[in-house]
């Protein structure tokens, strides 16, 4: 049972969900994520729309992709429910608000934990791993699309312009 005020207790939810950034696991899980669709992006950047893939070229990437599926949605979310029920404490007998609780809102029907909070946060990383997977593959599939208006140039470094 929860016997600090409601403002105290999101205070600490708040830093909880900070500090949830000093577990090794769960931010190395989460940069190393971000550091593989980046570099997808990177190379998407240097390999010209249309060039031909071989069997081999294919197979490598397919499994760098599942590699960083099987991260962003298997073991991010996994390493943070781990560290907000383990170290956190963030359980679902800690409330926040609700019947049971001592906070401000303690005469609404709807019980909301440290849990609930923590799976919210969890939920949150699912849709950031799908909205940058579509980002991602967007941006693949339009690589090399961009037409620019550019002019002839003479010898000179002059516009060459038909009258």
């Amino acid at each position: 049972m929860i016997t600090a005020s409601l403002g105290a207790e999101l205070w600490h939810v708040v830093c909880s969900i900070a500090l949830g950034f000093a577990n090794v696991a769960f931010t190395g899980s989460l940069l190393l994520s971000f550091a593989m669709m980046g570099s997808i992006l990177w190379y998407a950047k240097r390999r010209p729309k249309g060039t031909p893939v071989s069997w081999g070229e294919a197979m490598a990437a397919a499994m760098y992709v599942t590699f960083i599926l099987f991260f962003f949605f298997g073991v991010v979310p996994d390493r943070w429910l781990n560290y907000a029920q383990g170290s956190l404490s963030m359980r679902s007998d800690a409330i926040l608000a609700g019947p049971g609780s001592t906070g401000w809102f303690k005469d609404i029907p709807v019980v909301i934990s440290k849990g609930t909070i923590a799976d919210l946060v969890t939920v949150l990383l699912y849709g950031l791993g799908f909205n940058l997977s579509v980002i991602m593959w967007a941006k693949w599939q339009k690589r090399g699309d961009a037409v620019t208006e550019e002019v002839e140039k003479s010898n000179y470094g002059r516009p060459l312009v038909k009258a």
